[in-house]
């Protein structure tokens, strides 16, 4: 045991004969992590853009709320009467009448 373990620290195995398997393995290893890490990157930069879009979903859902609710306040009949009053304009006291036009036949 004491001998594989001072062997292990020396690193004999890059050294000795057919050292060249160990090197290959390896630098598989070392690729592996590094793909391994890259695709971890990737896949947070995801997730914080999904993040960042929720985000401006929920901003933009609540302005279009604000702003529907302000439309439907400018729409009504009594602020429409109020702004059409410095110009003179009204509401007819009287109800619109239903013009039936009748074609005659020559």
């Amino acid at each position: 045991m004491k001998g594989g373990v001072y062997s292990l620290l020396k690193a004999k195995y890059l050294v000795d004969e057919g050292s060249v398997k160990n090197w290959r393995f390896i630098v598989f290893l070392i690729l592996v992590a590094m793909v391994l890490i890259a695709n971890s990157h990737n896949y947070e930069q995801k997730v914080y853009r999904k993040t960042e879009l929720n985000d401006e979903v929920k901003k933009l859902r609540s302005e279009f709320v604000d702003m529907r609710s302000q439309l439907m306040k400018l729409k009504m009949e009594s602020t429409i009467s109020k702004k059409m009053e410095p110009k003179g304009i009204y509401p007819a006291s009287v109800p619109p009448k239903k013009i039936k036009v009748y074609k005659t036949e020559d």
